[in-house]
C-alpha cells in the first residue's frame, strides 16, 4: 500500500508543480504550455481563463484530487467514488492521445513551459494510467459508472462551444469553428466521445478481470446474520 501511495502521490506532485510552472508563466508573460501563446497581447486575466478552458488543464486537476483522495484513504468504495476515478482515467487518457496524435507537432517549446508540457501531457497520463493498471483500486467500477464517466468531456464541449460562440477563442485547432466551421468541428468532438466510450469500456472490462495489488475490502457480515 505504501508503494501505490506513493506512486499516486508522485504523480499528484507533478501536476501541482505543473500547474505551478504554468502560473508562473501566465503572471510573468511567459508561454502557455497548451499552445505556446505568450502574453505579449494579452491581459493576465484573460490568459488565466483561458488556461482553465483547456481540457488538458482540467484533466489534470481531476487526475490530482483523485490522486489526493486516494492517498488519503486508499480503499476508499462507494459509486461516486467509482465515478470520480473513471472521469479522471477517461480523461487523462484523452489528454495524452489527443496530444500526441493530433496536437504535439503543432505546439514548439522551451524552459519552464516544457517542463510543464512534459508533465500534463506526457508524464501524468500514462504515469496515472500505469499506476492504475498496477496498483488499481479494483473493483472500482461497472458499466453503470460509465455515463457518469462523461461528465467532465461532455460539460466541457458544451462550455467550449458555447463560450466560443460570444469570444471566437476556441482552445484547439481541430474545434476551432472560426478556422474548420461547425460541421467539422462538432464531427471532431463526435470522434473523441466515441474515442472516450471505446476506453470507458475497455476501462470497465479491465477493472473487472485484471488483478490488482489493492483489493476492495469486503463487506462485514455481521454475527447474527443467517449463514
Amino acid at each position: 500500500m505504501a508503494a501505490s501511495r506513493g506512486w499516486y502521490a508522485a504523480i499528484a506532485a507533478v501536476i501541482a508543480l505543473s500547474l505551478g510552472i504554468q502560473l508562473w508563466l501566465i503572471v510573468t508573460g511567459g508561454a502557455d504550455a497548451n499552445s505556446g501563446e505568450t502574453g505579449e497581447a494579452i491581459s493576465i486575466p484573460v490568459r488565466l481563463w483561458r488556461l482553465f478552458s483547456y481540457f488538458t488543464v482540467d484533466s489534470n486537476i481531476v487526475v490530482l484530487i483523485v490522486s489526493v483522495l486516494f492517498i488519503i484513504d486508499p480503499l476508499r468504495r462507494g459509486s461516486l467514488w467509482g465515478i470520480a476515478w473513471l472521469n479522471a482515467l477517461l480523461a487523462i487518457t484523452i489528454t495524452g492521445i489527443v496530444f500526441e496524435v493530433v496536437l504535439s507537432t503543432q505546439v514548439h517549446l522551451t524552459g519552464a513551459a516544457q517542463i510543464a508540457n512534459l508533465g500534463f501531457h506526457y508524464f501524468s497520463p500514462w504515469a496515472f494510467v500505469l499506476a492504475w493498471l498496477v496498483f488499481g483500486p479494483r473493483p472500482t467500477f461497472t458499466f453503470s459508472t460509465v455515463p457518469g464517466a462523461f461528465v467532465l468531456p461532455v460539460i466541457w464541449l458544451v462550455y467550449i462551444f458555447v463560450q466560443g460562440a460570444f469570444t471566437d477563442w476556441y482552445p484547439y485547432p481541430f474545434l476551432d469553428v472560426t478556422d474548420v466551421g461547425y460541421g467539422r468541428a462538432l464531427l471532431n468532438a463526435l470522434l473523441v466521445v466515441v474515442l472516450g466510450l471505446v476506453l470507458a469500456v475497455a476501462y470497465v472490462v479491465l477493472d473487472a478481470r485484471m488483478p490488482s495489488v489493492l483489493r476492495r475490502r469486503p463487506e462485514r457480515v455481521s454475527a447474527n446474520a443467517p449463514r
